[in-house]
Parts: C-alpha cells; sequence; structure tokens
C-alpha cells in the first residue's frame, strides 16, 4: 500500500488564525452527544447530525487554493482546522481528505523555475533577456510531489496550536482494490483514531495514473478513487462514518446549474432524485464536478454514511459552516433516504404564497365569512379541542420540563374558546374595511391620478410557544388582511394546535385557499426557518423575551415584529387614590402574571411611604402571595427589607415584583425610560396635570391612566384579535390588529404621461390637487 504516516512533529506555532471569531476549545470539549449507533443505516434527519460521532471532512481543491490557483486560501484553511479542532476536542473523530498539493507545489515550483531562469539568463544573456522569460507548463504530477510535503507541515503547524496531533496517509485507487492494502489502511485509520490523532488523507498524485472511464462507482464494493469526492465516499464507508461533509465552492446541490435565474438550492436530496437535476459545468480547479459529488455521496449514503455538501468558500461562513452542519442547522444539502410524507417548508412557504395571493383577491366579504366559519367552528368542536388539549397538557405536566406559567399558558377552557369566537365575529366585520381601501388620492396633473391604497405585507411566520389560542387569532388577523401565514407552534402544544390548523384549513376551503395558512410540523428549528429570507416578509414571534431575542438575532435579513420584554411599570403618584391604587395594582400584577402586560415594577412617591395608602398596597400583594423585590433605594428606606433586586429590568413573569421609591413624576419617568422596555407603564394619579404630562412623556407603545396594564391587548382595545405587541418604533405599534399586518402600494393612471412633458421644456405643470376620498372607497 503507498502510504506514508507522518507522526506529529512539535512544530513551533504560528498565527494561521482566520478573520472568524476564536471560540474556546475547552468549552466546546464539554459538548455532549449520543453513543455512536450501531452503522449500516444513515440519519434520517438533520437534527440527528448531533450524535455523529466519526465524521470525514473533505476539502475540495476550490475551498484549499486560492483565487489564483497558485498557493494555498491560508485564512480558510485556518478556520476549518478550527472547527475540525473544537470536534475532535468534543471526542468525536475526525478525518480529513484534502486537495491542495498540485496547488502547493505549483507555487514552489513556479518560484524555483522563476529563481533558476533568471539566475542562467543573468549568466548568459544578460540583464536585457529577463523580461522574456515564460514559465512552462507544469506537469501536475511534479506539482504534487513538490506540494505534499509543504501541505502536510501546514497542517501540523495549524493542527498543534490545539494540541492535536496528525498523521498523513497518501493512497492510490490500487489500495483499495488489493484486500490486503485494504486491511493494512483499515488497520492504520483504526489506530490514529484510537489515539486521538486526526489522520490527513489525500490521493497520491505523484504516483497515480488516469483514471479509466466508466469504472468508478459500479457498487458498494467497486468505487475507483479517481477525484477527492469518491476518495472520501469510499474512505467513509471502509471507516464506517456517520456523516461525509464535502465542501465545495458552491451552497449545495441546486436543481438547475447555480447562478441560473431559477436555480433553487436542494435543502434535503433523497435516491431516486437524480432525474429532476441539470448539472452545470464543474470547479474552476480539482478534476470532479456537481454530478461527481452527487454519485460519490448516494455511493456513501447507500453504505450506510449521511453526507452534507455545502460551500467552504463563502466567507460569512466558513468560519462555523462544519459546525453548524453538525449541529443539525439547515447548511447546504443533506442527503437522506427517508423522504417525509409531506411538503417540506420551503414547499409549505410557495404554496401558502401563491394561496395567499388569491385570499388578498377575495371580496371583503368573503374573507369576513371564512372568519365567521372559524369562529362557529371552534364552538362546534370544542369538545374535540379540549380533549387534544387535556393531553397536550398531561404530556406537558408529566414531563416536569415546563413552568407553571408555561402550562397556564398551554391551557384551554370552554370560557377561552368562547372569547376566541367572540373575538372573530369582530373581527369578520372589520375586515369589511381593510385590503383595497384607498389611503389618499391625489391629481398630479390633468388626466393623472396617483392613488395609495392598503394591500397585505405578504408570507407573514409566526412564531408561538404554548399557547394555542394564539393560531386561531393569528390565522383570523391574516385572512382578514389577506396574508399567507407560516405558523410554527411550540411541541408542548403540538396536539392542540394540529386539530385548531385542521379547522382553520376547513374555514379557508369554503372559498377554496386552503393551503394559505401551513403549520409546520416538520423538524425545523427557528435559525433556519429565519433563513428564509426569500420567502418570509415578516416574522412575529409570540412568546417569552428568550424567544423573541432568539429570533431577533437569527433573522438578519427578514423584519421581526415583537417586543423583546414586558417590563411593564405602574408609578403610584403621590395624590393617587387608595382604592384606585390597590385596584390597578392587583389587577395589573395578579389577573395574569404570565402575561407580557403584567406589571414587573411598581413605583411609590416617596411621601407615600409610612402612610395607609403603602401600607394597603403591601398587605393586598402579600395576600396575593406576590414576592417583592426591594429597590436599592427602597432598600435603603427598610430596616429589614426583602431581598435586593439584582436587576431593575427583570421581567419575573410570575407572582413576583420590584418596588422602587421616586421623587416625582418626572423622576418616575426617566426611572422607565432606563429600565423599561417601551411595552406598557401606568400612572395613577387623581391629578389631571400630573397625569397628562404621564401620557406625553413616556415613551412607550401603551401609557394608561389610573388603569391596569392588562388592557394592552388587541381584542381589549377593540382589534378582535393581535398577532402580539409591537414596541418597536416604525409601523405598528402596540397591540398589532388587522392594520399592522397591511401595507401600501402606489396606483398611478395616466394617458402616456412621460417624465419629460413635465421639464423646463415640457408643456405640462405638475398640479398635486387632493382628490376626496369617497366613504369606504376602495380600488
Amino acid at each position: 500500500m503507498f502510504a506514508r504516516l507522518a507522526l506529529c512533529s512539535r512544530l513551533p506555532s504560528r498565527n494561521w488564525q482566520s478573520n472568524c471569531s476564536r471560540v474556546s476549545i475547552r468549552a466546546f470539549s464539554q459538548a455532549k452527544f449520543s453513543l455512536p449507533r450501531p452503522h449500516g443505516k444513515s440519519f434520517a434527519h438533520r437534527s440527528e447530525l448531533k450524535q455523529a460521532k466519526r465524521i470525514v471532512v473533505k476539502l475540495g481543491s476550490a475551498v484549499v487554493t486560492r483565487g489564483d490557483e497558485c498557493g494555498l486560501a491560508l485564512g480558510r484553511l485556518a478556520s476549518i482546522v478550527e472547527q475540525v479542532a473544537m470536534l475532535q476536542n468534543q471526542g468525536r473523530e475526525m478525518m480529513i481528505v484534502t486537495s491542495g498539493a498540485v496547488a502547493f507545489g505549483k507555487q514552489r515550483l513556479r518560484h524555483e523555475i522563476l529563481l533558476s531562469q533568471s539566475v542562467r539568463q543573468a549568466l548568459h544573456s544578460g540583464q536585457n533577456q529577463l523580461k522574456d522569460m515564460s514559465i512552462p507548463v507544469l506537469e501536475a504530477r511534479a506539482c504534487a510531489a513538490a506540494g505534499q510535503s509543504g501541505l502536510m507541515a501546514l497542517y501540523e503547524a495549524m493542527f498543534t496550536q490545539y494540541s492535536i496531533c496528525t498523521a498523513q496517509i497518501l493512497v492510490t485507487n490500487l489500495d483499495f482494490h488489493d484486500e490486503q492494502k485494504r486491511r493494512n489502511l483499515n488497520s492504520t485509520l483504526h489506530e490514529l483514531l484510537r489515539m486521538n490523532i486526526v489522520p490527513i488523507i489525500n490521493t497520491n498524485d505523484a504516483v497515480v495514473p488516469p483514471p479509466v472511464p466508466n469504472s468508478d462507482l459500479q457498487g458498494v464494493n467497486v468505487i475507483s478513487i479517481k477525484d477527492n469526492d469518491s476518495l472520501a465516499a469510499r474512505l467513509a464507508v471502509e471507516m464506517k462514518a456517520d456523516l461525509l461533509i464535502a465542501l465545495s465552492d458552491v451552497q449545495g446541490l441546486f436543481d438547475s446549474p447555480p447562478g441560473t435565474d431559477d436555480a433553487k438550492l436542494i435543502d434535503i436530496f433523497y435516491p431516486g432524485d437524480q432525474q429532476s437535476i441539470t448539472y452545470g459545468t464543474k470547479s474552476r480547479v480539482g478534476i470532479g464536478g456537481m454530478e461527481a459529488k452527487v454519485k460519490a455521496a448516494l455511493w456513501a449514503l447507500q453504505g450506510g454514511t449521511s453526507v452534507v455538501i455545502a460551500n467552504g468558500t463563502d466567507p460569512k461562513v466558513t468560519g462555523h459552516v462544519i459546525t453548524d452542519i453538525v449541529e443539525g442547522k439547515k447548511v447546504g444539502t443533506f442527503f437522506s433516504e427517508v423522504k417525509p410524507a409531506g411538503p417540506t417548508v420551503e414547499q409549505q412557504t410557495e404554496m401558502a404564497r401563491h394561496a395567499g395571493r388569491a385570499l388578498a383577491s377575495l371580496l371583503p366579504e368573503q374573507r369576513g365569512e371564512i372568519i365567521c366559519c372559524l369562529s362557529e367552528l371552534l364552538t362546534e368542536k370544542k369538545e374535540e379541542i379540549l380533549s387534544a388539549n387535556k393531553r397536550d397538557m398531561e404530556l406537558a405536566t408529566a414531563s416536569g420540563r415546563f413552568s407553571q406559567a408555561l402550562i397556564d399558558r398551554l391551557s384551554l377552557s370552554t370560557a377561552k374558546l368562547n372569547s376566541l369566537a367572540i373575538g372573530l365575529r369582530q373581527l369578520a366585520v372589520s375586515s369589511r374595511d381593510s385590503v383595497g381601501r384607498v389611503l389618499r388620492r391625489t391629481r398630479v396633473a390633468n388626466n393623472l391620478e396617483l392613488e395609495q391604497i392598503t394591500v397585505p405585507i405578504g408570507v407573514l411566520l409566526v412564531i408561538f410557544e404554548s399557547r394555542p389560542d394564539c393560531l386561531p387569532q393569528v390565522s383570523a388577523l391574516a385572512i382578514a388582511s389577506g396574508n399567507a401565514l407560516l405558523l410554527k407552534g411550540g411541541k408542548e402544544a403540538a396536539h392542540t394546535n394540529k386539530i385548531l390548523h385542521q379547522l382553520t384549513q376547513e374555514a379557508l376551503s369554503i372559498h377554496g385557499v386552503t393551503d394559505a395558512i401551513q403549520l409546520v410540523s416538520t423538524r425545523e428549528e427557528v435559525e433556519d426557518l429565519c433563513r428564509l429570507d426569500k420567502l418570509i416578509d415578516l416574522i412575529i414571534p409570540r412568546g417569552s423575551s428568550e424567544l423573541v431575542r432568539e429570533i431577533q438575532r437569527a433573522a438578519k435579513g427578514i423584519p421581526v415584529l415583537g417586543h423583546s420584554e414586558g417590563v411593564c411599570h405602574v408609578y403610584v403618584d403621590n395624590d393617587a387614590s387608595i382604592d384606585k391604587a390597590i385596584d390597578v395594582v392587583k389587577d395589573s400584577k395578579c389577573d395574569y402574571p404570565a402575561a407580557c402586560n403584567a406589571m414587573e415594577t411598581l413605583l411609590i412617591h416617596k411621601d407615600l411611604l409610612r402612610t395607609p395608602i403603602f401600607d394597603q398596597i403591601i398587605d393586598m400583594l402579600r395576600i396575593e402571595h406576590v414576592k417583592i423585590h426591594a429597590g436599592p433605594r427602597f432598600a435603603s428606606y427598610l430596616t429589614f427589607s426583602p431581598s435586593e433586586v439584582k436587576s431593575l429590568r427583570s421581567e419575573y413573569g410570575d407572582l413576583e415584583c420590584c418596588i422602587e421609591v421616586v421623587d416625582s413624576m418626572q423622576e418616575a419617568v426617566d426611572h422607565i425610560h432606563k429600565y423599561g422596555s417601551s411595552h406598557t407603564d401606568v400612572i395613577v394619579t387623581e391629578n389631571e396635570e400630573t397625569a397628562e404630562q404621564f401620557l406625553q412623556q413616556v415613551d412607550s407603545a401603551c401609557v394608561f391612566w389610573n388603569s391596569s396594564s392588562r388592557f394592552a391587548d388587541g381584542y381589549r382595545f377593540g382589534l378582535g384579535a393581535e398577532v402580539g405587541i409591537s414596541t418597536a418604533r416604525i409601523h405598528a405599534r402596540g397591540p398589532v390588529g388587522l392594520e399592522g399586518l397591511l401595507t401600501t402600494k402606489w396606483i398611478l393612471r395616466g394617458e402616456g404621461h412621460t417624465v419629460a412633458d413635465f421639464s423646463e421644456q415640457g408643456s405640462m405643470k405638475y398640479l398635486h390637487e387632493n382628490i376626496p376620498i369617497p366613504q369606504g372607497s376602495f380600488s
């Protein structure tokens, strides 16, 4: 066997780091994953890739080689080495199949030839001949021979930074056809893995013969090693690897050549789908193309190894592409033998968009009929809904993983369903004055009229936790506004969400737009959904502040409508009514403490300390079993105080609150602006002037006077329903109902007008006259 084993040499460390952010190897080494599974069957889903223990990473020529094809892409290679080291230090067994020897050798040989020529010509022809020097065509085998040692030395230097040893193995096709050599190779690799050494494998290009036409990929037991794609596939199967990651210069497998207008990246590829693919030309470097990669991937999949083909050259992803794949994120093309029964999330989104356009074109009365039908179904199918919800509640309670507040949000009741049905009927009425409403009409010039009308946003993605009552609310709002909708609910409400979605589709079917609302039931991660920027127009999170922040971080290309926290305040002024103060504080904190509009901080005017109003408020909170945390100033007034608050920005979501003391209404406003979340804030006072100043100065989505913070709700505001509460300062703000799910477009009606007509030399002048809009006017 033509194999060379080079034990790790402790070369001096050099700074080969890439521009990607460094992650502590020690921290990653604590990561846990499942015990190795029996080999022979590949993973069915991306989420299972976290279990992969033995991993082969194949680095194509385009990944390792510089753009000029002469030398290596050092920064890119360093980031790949860093990721492999991370996974190795987690306890996984990593192997690398690499290209690059030819490119490295070409760089060295060019340098040597130029140096040699310059010396010879200087001696024999004089300096005037140097400009005529030309570099001969370099033979690939010679380049490989000159570059292999340097390539290996580079890998050793890079891995040494992470205290990881490497070993080099060079193979040819003949090594896999001789049974003894195959056993020797297998034994060597297993011994290296046992010693926690990363094998770095390459074809021995210095001696490899030209590939025999049509001789590769003849079955599980025969595969010709004619490029590193087939080598990586053969090696992965021989070594019973769990996962093969093939990095190239494209995102993955497309249904047609990348760069063409309609080319779509294939998320999951199944055996038998080859006929649906049109392959383009191969990479600028290397001897394989995408077709060779797919053949090798399917061969490996047949042998029990999962495969992902992904981009290893994009600077935006190179620093984490390998670790992202192993974490199960939607990167590149995943090869699977298990085809799901239903459509992919991308297909669901396309279906929703197509049906959503039909929904938007319905008459307002027809959309109202759909919502009324859904309202009636919530009442008619009440027992089935509550039965499914009971099952979810039992599973959630038995799991022991959910807080009581979350279980409370999960619960449905007859009263909740009745309230939902009433709200939907209200919305059905208001929906008759939504899509296509004329907001502005202007005569720009004679016979040139301009209209601004309301239109749907497009495709909405609503991600919600626990609360299944959110599903019919959001669905009704999407129907009323003519938007397509993608719903992603939590697993804890799976049974309830399923039946509520079925009822929603039943209502949509009366006007043939069943597909306009889709429930994502596949194993899609939230972060993966947030990457569908070409399919989704707006994301609306409904859930904890952690969920909202996670989505805001992940959705870099899609607008997010929501609030990250609900740190709501109630300020009790020195002119407050004792009865109103007790009622407002009690309802704001105790009516539903898990809600985002519940009070979290109670601000007390300093003059109320040690007065009956203060004592009664404290007594009421204790009777309601509210745990009190003292703000820094409040704690200073007390000899024996409650536990001092850790943060004045806390959202407790439970029967807990912070109490703090302020000197004035203005100080209360300043406190709210510093520590609040711009959600809902309240003043309790009998002084109208003080109240009006508070209402004007507080910069929150909802500001109330002598009213509970719990009124911040779309249904209570008469919107019929809400998709959530927004603390953003553009588009919709506060409880977002029907109006918040509409945008506008401009329609210009002319008679051959041109801009040139309105120039200084033109014959026309702008008028810009507003035209009255008749009541209920629609375009």
